[in-house]
Formats: structure tokens, C-alpha cells, sequence
């Protein structure tokens, strides 16, 4: 009788203990549930152009989808708050060129089919009103476009700085590296100088025909202020990162400055 008491006994101890340890772990969460948790308290702030006129050629430029649309929802995925903006507010102009059929990625797809992120893009914030202390990292897609206009506006270069010296990660890829062209560090240099960068080739520029057509080339804009250029074969994915300064060579780095982005955040 007593054996079987016993028997009794330590059945029900294991099932308690087996109930409260489905209990715990269906309460616990998972790592990837709590990286997810913390990346939404984290907001990227993403630039893009308002310029649309790819020099005097009478065509059109402005940002390139995959540049966008890859990082956007690389990060998005992850749980982190994306705010658009750009010089003029409203719709971006989308770069004709990224919507031909050999520039297409899931992520471009995934785009088209997106109404909700199509509403978002359309009505970006302007970027005099975006302020760093609300974002805890910045993202600049490219496109041709930023040569024109975020490489030289006021806005853009202030809120570069104020990132950098409020020590927040900064992010480009492709052409958007161009909007170091004017940016400066606390001692007045050149915010890439004694950096690791790269950048849109000279090379690839010269691939697409547009080495004449573009204010300047960014590989060349990027060495001539110090910046310590690097780069793999034309259209290969490659990103550098040095300190706060993330920066991508073409199209397809776009989702890999934004790994490294949500490395250096986490």
C-alpha cells in the first residue's frame, strides 16, 4: 500500500511540475520575440530625394526602389519604426530606371504590392521638420537624385551632423553617400576624413553612361575629402562600416548596411 501511495505521489509531482514548465515556457519569450520587442522602441529615420531631373538630359531620376524598399523592410520585419522623409515632403520621385524589369528583387515586388507602404512613401514628412532627438539612426537610400539636392541641402547636412555628434549611427548606400559631400565632424573636417567608406564606383557610374550627366562622382567626392575608400567588383553586395558611418556600394548592399545597422543598434 505504501509503494503504491508513493507511486501516486511522485505521478502527480511530475505532472504538476510539467504543467508549470509548459506554463513558464509558453510565458517565456522566445530571443527572437524579445529582439523583436526591443527593436520596437527603436525609430530609423529614412531620407530620401525630392529631386526628379537627371541633369539636361530631359530624363527622369530621383530614389531607387531596391535602395528603399530592401532596407525598409529588412528593418520594418525586425520590428523597428521607420518615419520617411525628404526635402519637399509628399512622394519621393521613384526613379524610372528602377522599375524596368531587370532591376526587380522580392523586395521591389513585395513593394508593388504594398498599398499600405505606396500611402507612407507618398506622403513623407518634410525633412526641416525631422528633428534626431526623435530617431535613433538615420538611412539615406540612393538614386541619382541625392547628388542634386541632399548632398547640398541645409537641412540634410545639419541633421547628418547632429546624428553623428549625438553619437546615432548614420547609413547610405550607393549614391547616397554623396550626402557627405558638405557634412563636417566637431573639429571641422570632412565627416568622412580618416574613414572607412565606399560608395557608387566610378566604374558603375561609367557602366550607365551618366559619368558627364552626374554634379559629381561619389567614389571620387569620397576620397577627395579623405575618406578611406574601398570597393569589390562592379554590382557586388559590399558594405563598410567605421564607427558611426555605414555606407553601402550599389543596389545590392541596400539590405546589408541595413544588418549592419541593426548590429550597431543592438
Amino acid at each position: 500500500m505504501k509503494r503504491v501511495l508513493t507511486a501516486i505521489f511522485t505521478m502527480v509531482l511530475l505532472s504538476s511540475c510539467g504543467q508549470n514548465a509548459k506554463k513558464e515556457a509558453q510565458a517565456e519569450p522566445t530571443n527572437s520575440e524579445n529582439l523583436k520587442k526591443n527593436n520596437e522602441m527603436k525609430k530609423v529615420l529614412f531620407v530620401l530625394t525630392s529631386h526628379e531631373d537627371l541633369g539636361e538630359t530631359g530624363q527622369k531620376t530621383g530614389f531607387w526602389i531596391e535602395e528603399f524598399a530592401a532596407p525598409y523592410y529588412f528593418l520594418k520585419d525586425k520590428g523597428f519604426e521607420i518615419t520617411l522623409a525628404s526635402p519637399k515632403g509628399g512622394q519621393p520621385p521613384i526613379d524610372p530606371k528602377s522599375e524596368s524589369e531587370d532591376a526587380q528583387t522580392p523586395a521591389t515586388e513585395r513593394f508593388y504590392n504594398d498599398k499600405e507602404t505606396q500611402k507612407v512613401l507618398a506622403n513623407t514628412m518634410k525633412l526641416e521638420n525631422a528633428n534626431q532627438e526623435n530617431f535613433d539612426a538615420i538611412f539615406y537610400p540612393g538614386g541619382h537624385g541625392p547628388l542634386w539636392d541632399l548632398a547640398e541641402d541645409k537641412h540634410s547636412i545639419a541633421l547628418i551632423e547632429d546624428f553623428y555628434e549625438h553619437n546615432k549611427p548614420v547609413a547610405a548606400v550607393c549614391h547616397a553617400p554623396g550626402v557627405f559631400k558638405n557634412t563636417k565632424n566637431a573639429e571641422g573636417n570632412s565627416l568622412v576624413e580618416g574613414k572607412k567608406v565606399t560608395g557608387f564606383t566610378n566604374e558603375e557610374e561609367e557602366a550607365v553612361q551618366l559619368t558627364n550627366v552626374v554634379p559629381f562622382l561619389v567614389e571620387g567626392m569620397l576620397k577627395k575629402n579623405g575618406g578611406i575608400y574601398s570597393k569589390k567588383e562592379n554590382w557586388a553586395p559590399y558594405a563598410v562600416e567605421d564607427g558611426l558611418l555605414i555606407t553601402g556600394q550599389n543596389p545590392a548592399s541596400s539590405e546589408l548596411v541595413a544588418e549592419i545597422l541593426i548590429k550597431k543598434l543592438n
